[in-house]
This record gives structure tokens, C-alpha cells and sequence, in this order.
């Protein structure tokens, strides 16, 4: 992104949500995609984006996302049930729509325009299901369009895009060659980290757990992240995780993930649900970092994660919607709101500041990626304006605090991605909304 543009007339600038220190009145400039000290703008701005009224926080960074079931939310069966049917549930839903390109382009183009109307910046998609290898002619060549279609519909709207090239219940050798190919695909130039030049995609891999997924698969995918230094992701300690994993292996899953060489500092795990003492202590000393869905696992009745223990512990937790079929909504903020609500179920209460942090810095570091969810000098130039001037925010004494607690279903009045306004004004200045929801409609036949 080149040019540079001013923000102007922010009541505070939340630098990070995890230092009150870092609040701070004044004007932001961006330039070239980075935030830059004000100083050293001298010549006039190219845009001005004028933020009276409002606070300017970094852009959220929702870290654990399932995009494709944007089209497939509440969903008759699929409501307060155990994993064990609701898998079932959303597999025959994808099966009847047909997974290719046209489908995972309009999912993915729906919840990530849902996604920058709320204020997140960065999402990362763990994509678990392509089309069925026994009736394509290649099936490596189908799922390298499936991550074109997602990656496109990013870079069109102007969101950050982390491809997650998940496996449920794939071959091995297929999941693997599918990885391969859609690095040297994607990211041809072979970039550090498995990630673009301007920040704007990255890939990683990730089985969906030891539920669905043998060692073999855990190897394979990992001996791809290592050939081109990708994050590794995947989901563990929920009700069927555990089930399976004792049923199947007499042992719980993170011990499964320990003995395959996923408890390393390049893996995130999501939901963590159903954890040890013994294994926090265990996550943290192996630098693990971890996702918090309490939106999904929460309604679901699937488990609270004991957020402040994993933290105090020494494990960054980010903060995730997961997908349509379990949260039916994919709006961080309001999930961050009811992380601090539930928290107090499971130990003490998470403060507004601590759980906003997930929603930004924390999930940045389990992205490997420090150039997000700050708003200090150099970094990504990626930020939300809320506006507190209304009825709604009258009478509260902390604006940051008050972003989760008051007025529920907040949305921003301007989103900036690298220094692009993809949000004016509460609408989406790179996409018209309403083709984006018929397209959807005419591919899912609802």
C-alpha cells in the first residue's frame, strides 16, 4: 500500500490493550501500510480519515476461524449437541451443497466482509474440507483452487488472510502433496514464515485433532511446515478430542500431540476446553500458544477454557469466533465480551483490558507476526475507530473497558487494513454487501 493517510480527532489511541500505558491522545499517521511517528510526515497526507468521537484500537485478529461455514449456520441438528452428532451434521450439509471453488469463495467472501464490518483485520481460516478425491480427476489441483477462491476473495475485500490447509480425516499423502502444492502455488518466492511481502497472506497447517487425525497425518503436515517455515495450528481438549483419544490411544490428547512433536513454539491449539493443571504447565513450558472460542464452545456445551490459568501460565491465548455451524456469528468483539463474562466460571474473572489483548497482540504472537495488533511505530497499519459518543457509552469511566461492556453488538465506524480504508462510515468501501449475500444465497439454494 503506498501513499500515506492521517487519522484525526481520536478522544485515545489504544497503542495495546495489555499496557495503559500505551493510551494515548493524538494523531495517527500511516504511510506506506506502517504506522509511522507523527513527526516524520512531512508532506501532506494523502487521505484524512476523521475519527471524532471515537477511540482507534489495532485491528482485531480473529485466530481461529472455519470460513466455509459462514453458509451454514443454524442449521436444523446442530444446536446444543454433543460433537459426536454435529459433525455429522455440518458434513452432510457440505455434501449436499457440493465443496468447490464457487462454494468456499462465497463462504469465505461473506464472513470475511462479516469480519471487517466488525472490526477484524486479520482472520485465520482453518479450512478442514475439500471435495472428495475419489471422484476428481485431480484432487491435489481442486484443493489449490479452493485456496485460490479463499485467498482471492480476501485480497478483494482487503482483509489479511492466514490459510490454514487443515485435514479431517484426509490421506496423509494426499493432505501433504495438497500443502505443497498450495505453497508453491500461493507463495512461489517461498517467503520467511510462509508469509507475503505486505503482510496480507499467510499459510500454515493444521489437522483438525487427534479425533480425526492419525500420527502419520500430524508428520506429514508438519514435515511440510518445516521445508518452508509455516505455523502449525490445530484444535484439542474438547468433549469428543477426549473421548476419542482415550478410546482410541488410552490417552489424552495432549500427551498424542507431545509424542508427534506438536507441542512446540510454532503450534497453536484452539479450545483447550478440557485441560489439566499438570497440562498447562506442560503447554506453557513447551511455548505452546493457544486459542480461546468461547462463542462456539460455550453454546455448544462444549467447555469454558480456563483462560487465566493458560495465561498466567505464560501462554499467549488468542481469541477466535470459530465458524458459523457452532457460533452462527462472526463478530469478535461480542465473543470477547462473553469470554470475560463466562471467565469468572472457571477461575477469576478475565479484565476487559486482559481479554481485548487477546483480541489483538496475543493472537498476533500465535500468528508468529509482531507487525499486528499494535499500534506502535513500524507496525502493520491496521486499525478500527469506535465510536463512544453516544447514549450507549454515556456515563462510562473507562472508554476501553467500556468497548466489551457496553453496547453489545458494537461495530466500527472506519476499518483500515495497511493503511486502506476497507470500512467508512459502518459500510464496505471494496465490495457491495448485498451481491456478496446473493451470491452466497443462489450457491447454497437458500
Amino acid at each position: 500500500m503506498t501513499g500515506s493517510l492521517t487519522l484525526v480527532g481520536a478522544s485515545r489511541l489504544v497503542e495495546r490493550f495489555d499496557h495503559a500505558a500505551g493510551d494515548r491522545d493524538g494523531t495517527l499517521v500511516v504511510r506506506e501500510g506502517r504506522v509511522v511517528e507523527e513527526a516524520a510526515l512531512h508532506t501532506p497526507p494523502d487521505e484524512v480519515l476523521d475519527a471524532e468521537g471515537g477511540i482507534v484500537t489495532p485491528g482485531l485478529i480473529n485466530a481461529h476461524h472455519h470460513l466455509l461455514q459462514s453458509g451454514f449456520r443454524t442449521l436444523p441438528g446442530t444446536r446444543g449437541v454433543p460433537m459426536r452428532e454435529w459433525l455429522p451434521a455440518m458434513a452432510a450439509a457440505y455434501a449436499t451443497a457440493g465443496i468447490d471453488a464457487s462454494l468456499v469463495g462465497a463462504t469465505a467472501a461473506v464472513g470475511l466482509a462479516e469480519s471487517l464490518l466488525c472490526g477484524v483485520t486479520t482472520v485465520a481460516d482453518h479450512q478442514l474440507n475439500w471435495p472428495d478425491p475419489s471422484v476428481s480427476d485431480d484432487p491435489v489441483g481442486d484443493t489449490v483452487s479452493l485456496a485460490r477462491a479463499i485467498a482471492g476473495a480476501a485480497a478483494t475485500l482487503g482483509a489479511r488472510l492466514v490459510f490454514v490447509r487443515g485435514a479431517a480425516r484426509d490421506a496423509p499423502d494426499l493432505a501433504a502433496a495438497s500443502a505443497e502444492a498450495i505453497v508453491q502455488d500461493l507463495l512461489p518466492t517461498n517467503p520467511p514464515g510462509g508469509t507475503t511481502a505486505d503482510g496480507m497472506l499467510q499459510l500454515a497447517v493444521g489437522p483438525a485433532g487427534v479425533h480425526s487425525d492419525g500420527a502419520e497425518t500430524f508428520h506429514a503436515l508438519g514435515e511440510v511446515a518445516r521445508r518452508h517455515g509455516l505455523r502449525r495450528r490445530t484444535q484439542a481438549n474438547e468433549q469428543v478430542d477426549t473421548e476419542i483419544a482415550l478410546a482410541r490411544y488410552g490417552r489424552r490428547p495432549l500427551d498424542l500431540l507431545e509424542d508427534w512433536g506438536w507441542l512446540e513454539p510454532d503450534v497453536t491449539i484452539a479450545h483447550l476446553c478440557d485441560v489439566t493443571r499438570d497440562e498447562i504447565t506442560r503447554l506453557g513450558t513447551a511455548g505452546v500458544s493457544a486459542t480461546h472460542a468461547p462463542g462456539c464452545d460455550v453454546p455448544m456445551g462444549w467447555g469454558v477454557a480456563p483462560v487465566r490459568i493458560l495465561r498466567e501460565s505464560g501462554i499467549a491465548v488468542g481469541l477466535g469466533t470459530s465458524g458459523g455451524g457452532s457460533n452462527d456469528a462472526g463478530h469478535l468483539l461480542a465473543d470477547a465480551r462473553l469470554a470475560m463474562q463466562v471467565s469468572g466460571l472457571v477461575g477469576d474473572a478475565l479484565p476487559a483490558r486482559d481479554v481485548l489483548a487477546m483480541a489483538t497482540s496475543e493472537g498476533a504472537a500465535g500468528l508468529g507476526r509482531p507487525d499486528l495488533g499494535t499500534l506502535s511505530p513500524g507496525a502493520a497499519g491496521d486499525f478500527c475507530v469506535w465510536d463512544v459518543s453516544g447514549v450507549a457509552d454515556a456515563g462510562v469511566a473507562d472508554p476501553v473497558a467500556g468497548l466489551l461492556w457496553a453496547r453489545p453488538g458494537r461495530r466500527p465506524r472506519h476499518v483500515v487494513v495497511a493503511g486502506r480504508v476497507v470500512v467508512r462510515d459502518y459500510r464496505l468501501t471494496t465490495s457491495d454487501e448485498r451481491a456478496l449475500v446473493d451470491t452466497l444465497r443462489a450457491r447454497v439454494g437458500r
